[in-house]
């Protein structure tokens, strides 16, 4: 059986897995979810959530447990309000991507000591979520989630100082 009609993800299930019930009632146990597996958030009703699988299996599970994916924003029916070009953020995440991975490599190669290494992250930021020609890029500096159609940015969300939104 192949996916329905129109299956977007909406949420991803978390790492260690997520337990499922045939309705919103504790005693109604059904069977385990796979790690990050992609489902379509269908129905919510308090902390319950029932979602649909990409092979059409729906269950439901406690919604605060799953993971969110981003979404491109909705259509403006205008231009984008913020037109700055992307290549100045893309050349920032990959500095701090650069530096991060040196300090692992020299970490893992024991060159330095964990002490060391956590010094060298403390001040790295980063932020990025690809999805084919989406992409979602933290910018810490100015506090914002940009939504980047490969030629602009448009603010998509604020961040707080630790990077939450």
């Amino acid at each position: 059986m192949g996916p329905p009609d129109g299956f977007r993800p909406t949420h991803v299930v978390p790492a260690d897995g997520l337990p499922t019930w045939t309705s919103p009632d504790p005693a109604a146990a059904g069977v385990p979810l796979d790690p990050l597996l992609p489902v379509a958030l269908a129905e919510a009703n308090g902390n319950w959530a029932r979602i649909v699988c990409s092979n059409g299996w729906t269950a439901w599970v406690d919604g605060r447990l799953l993971v969110a994916l981003p979404q491109r924003p909705p259509a403006t029916g205008g231009p984008l309000a913020t037109t700055d070009d992307p290549r100045p953020l893309l050349a920032a995440l990959e500095r701090s991507l650069a530096t991060y991975r040196r300090l692992v490599d020299d970490w893992a190669a024991g060159r330095i000591d964990l002490e060391t290494f956590r010094d060298g992250t403390r001040d790295l930021r980063l932020g990025a979520v690809l999805d084919g020609s989406d992409a979602w890029l933290l910018d810490l500096d100015r506090g914002r989630w940009y939504y980047c159609d490969a030629a602009q940015l448009q603010t998509y969300a604020t961040a707080d100082r630790d990077g939450r939104s």
